[in-house]
């Protein structure tokens, strides 16, 4: 059963009002792999009233209930409202896939901003505590890419009292249990939540970053900055963070939250989800969204791979955890019962689909290494590895009675596999879990471009190749690799984007979709955007910014479209590069 999205449904359910209201970016899909879904029936088994607004337009829509009678949970989404209305080149995307119908534009820009505001303006003595991607990314002062500023943190423009920056469950329940004895949002205290307060109200044991004001106007600043708040995103060894907003304003970020265990996975994944959305949105035909996560399965969270253009590790965490083989089957079978389910089991992944342990002992007592990565530009020697577990649960799937195919569609980290030596895992794979194409993300061929980015160097990716297509003619498939790509990224140069088309004419890779570089609030590689300075090293990085260089660079991709003929001709004239022209088997 649904939770209340509208007065009818609250009534009908007998309450009064609800003691909660969520309030969301997206449509109302009761799925786990929305965030609101969770949270929002995560209260419901804590035993509150829980009601649901989903992409208010109207004061109407915020008045629908009435005030709550605790507080407001506010999200923009699954993913930052900018980001769902604007492609890389700022242009206005045509369709929304978390909307009705598809329809664009339905959530505002910088939605929690505004839904806060407005919330504000209607309840003056609401209790706001804000949270998901968008909300936990802008915690701190960032750059905004949209508007080509930095932006103080998102609890000063929205008012919000509280955030909650990460996987939240845990906050979710402190924080509703306090509200309900009546402590106001803002006096709320717990670990992986944010809060404003002046300088009589900071903690003593905490690590400051330069303020709102410097880092706005200092570039080396926010690199700095960035760093240390990468750095302190560790539930082992992180600390509080301090840094100042305005005149005696300042935000503080309380220690990171420490990940689910496998057991408390277990029970939010437990939870009577419905796997849908709300059936009022049928006649608007339906909610895209859902079609690739319905009968898709998540069984981890976090990911210790940690590219820096990513937003995993600044939000879930590098730390690794999963849910028991038990609990991934019980929802397989779940499946069975759903008149929707025709036997495809769609994808069992997470943000990266083959880790289920930690990368090593010493982070479980020691925390996640602020030094170096685990997987480039080289693996840490104490990296383990071991597919053994994952490969037990893929069978396990497999075998289910009504199951006819079970796909791993997300985020398999090739380099992680080329570390295991047999090819148990990755011939299964092969034979049982790839449909027709495996998608996994190399991003670039330049060596210098690639440690901008956190990923492994080139020759990976080729030596997985070949494993690859030698393995795949062994267990008598036809299949193929599809790379992910991306251009424009900090670091890459025009002559890098050059080499990158070579490598893919030598290899044969014709990308059907390339992705811009986009600079997302939060991520290291949007630190180097901005400042052109790497976080780590401070030393200066190329930043391509021109919509020329993107579109050239971009082109270079797919060099082999006649549509992009001038632009390629224009990149091997800039470049020196003449020798490519032609129809040698070599030319571009």
């Amino acid at each position: 059963m649904f939770l209340p999205l509208t007065k009818q449904e609250l009534r009908e359910r007998g309450w009064d009002r609800p003691d909660f209201i969520c309030v969301t970016g997206d449509a109302y899909v009761d799925h786990p792999s929305f965030g609101i879904a969770i949270v929002s029936r995560l209260l419901e088994s804590l035993g509150y009233r829980v009601a649901m607004i989903a992409q208010p337009v109207s004061d109407a829509d915020y008045l629908r209930f009435g005030a709550p009678k605790y507080g407001w949970w506010v999200t923009g989404g699954n993913i930052d409202s900018m980001v769902a209305h604007y492609t890389a080149a700022k242009r206005k995307r045509s369709d929304d896939a978390y909307t009705p119908g598809g329809k664009a534009g339905r959530r505002p820009d910088r939605a929690t901003t505004v839904y806060c505001n407005r919330i504000r303006a209607l309840f003056p003595d609401a209790q706001i505590v804000i949270g998901g991607l968008e909300a936990s990314m802008r915690r701190f002062a960032h750059y905004d890419y949209w508007a080509d500023t930095v932006m103080p943190s998102i609890l000063v423009d929205s008012r919000a009292d509280l955030l909650i920056f990460g996987m939240g469950e845990k906050q979710t329940e402190h924080i509703a249990r306090e509200l309900e004895k009546g402590v106001p949002a803002q006096e709320i205290r717990c670990k992986g939540v944010c809060y404003l307060t002046n300088q009589l109200g900071l903690p003593a044991d905490a690590v400051s970053v330069a303020s709102y004001a410097k880092v706005k106007e200092n570039k080396l600043s926010y690199a700095k900055a960035t760093r240390t708040e990468i750095e302190e995103q560790d539930a082992v060894r992180g600390r509080k963070i301090i840094q100042k907003q305005g005149d005696d304003c300042f935000l503080v970020q309380t220690e990171p939250m420490p990940p689910l265990t496998t057991e408390e996975l277990d029970a939010v994944f437990a939870l009577p989800f419905e796997r849908m959305y709300h059936p009022s949105y049928e006649a608007q035909g339906g909610v895209d969204a859902i079609k690739e996560v319905e009968f898709s399965i998540m069984h981890n969270r976090g990911c210790f791979g940690n590219c820096n253009f990513c937003s995993i590790a600044f939000h879930q965490g590098r730390a690794v955890t999963c849910r028991s083989e038990e609990s991934v089957v019980a929802e397989a079978e779940g499946f069975l019962k759903n008149p929707r389910f025709k036997g495809i089991i769609s994808d069992v992944g997470g943000p990266s689909a083959n880790f289920r342990r930690p990368s090593c002992k010493k982070q479980l007592s020691k925390g996640l290494c602020a030094e170096r990565k685990c997987l480039a530009p080289t693996p840490c020697p104490a990296l383990e590895v071991d597919h053994s577990e994952y490969l037990h649960l893929l069978r396990r799937l497999r075998g289910l009675p009504g199951v006819k195919r079970v796909f791993v569609r997300s985020g398999l980290r090739y380099d992680y596999m080329m570390l295991e030596q047999d090819d148990r895992f990755m011939r299964e794979l092969l034979q049982y879990h790839v449909s027709g194409q495996l998608k996994v993300a190399p991003e670039h061929s330049s060596a210098h471009v690639l440690d901008c980015m956190g990923k492994p160097h080139i020759e990976v990716y080729e030596k997985f190749a070949e494993r690859f297509y030698r393995l795949t003619k062994q267990v008598g498939k036809e299949q193929y690799l599809v790379p992910y790509l991306i251009s424009s990224h900090p670091g890459s140069t025009l002559k890098d984007a050059v080499n990158l088309a070579v490598f893919l004419k030598k290899h044969r890779i014709r990308p059907e979709q390339v992705q811009d570089f986009y600079p997302t609030p939060g991520s290291v590689s949007t630190c180097m955007f901005h400042t052109g300075l790497d976080p780590y090293t401070l030393k200066e990085v190329f930043v391509p910014r021109s919509q020329e260089d993107k579109w050239l660079q971009r082109s270079l991709l797919q060099y082999y479209k006649p549509e992009n003929r001038r632009a390629v001709l224009t990149a091997l004239q800039r470049t020196g590069r003449m020798d490519l022209v032609g129809n040698g088997p070599n030319c571009l």
